[in-house]
Formats: structure tokens, sequence, C-alpha cells
């Protein structure tokens, strides 16, 4: 169990490495990227924002490199 806790240990700092890398992306003037199929929807006094294409983009990205990892994982035995 003690790879499992520095496995998570590990994931918590790139988690806040990356927060940290788009919070400064944004005060340099970079916004966060809009994809075809995010829905947004304007309307006086209201304001919605789901990002559904960005978030299959994210959970492919995710998933290629979590397979990845796992085929190496494998070939390390």
């Amino acid at each position: 169990m003690g790879s499992v806790g520095k496995a998570l240990i590990g994931l918590g700092i790139l988690l806040v490495l990356v927060g940290l890398l788009l919070i400064g992306l944004e005060r340099v003037g970079i916004r966060q990227w809009r994809l075809p199929g995010d829905i947004i929807i304007h309307r006086d006094g209201f304001h919605f924002y789901f990002p559904l294409g960005t978030s299959l983009l994210i959970s492919l990205l995710l998933t290629l490199l979590l397979s990845f990892l796992a085929w190496l994982a494998g070939r390390a035995r």
C-alpha cells in the first residue's frame, strides 16, 4: 500500500503544479480555450458554460496516458 500512497501524493503534486500553471497563464492574458462542442449560453443576467468538448478531449488524453503507463509497467516485470 505504500506505493499507492506515493502515487497519490505524486498525482496531487502534479495537479497543484498544473493548477498554478493555469493561474499563471490567465494572469499573463492567456485564457482557457473553448473547443467545438463546448456549450455556452448567454442570457440577460445569466451565463452558463459547460465544457463538453474539452472534457471529452481531456478524458481521451488521460486514457491514452494511463494506458501507456500501464503498458510500460507491464513490460517492466
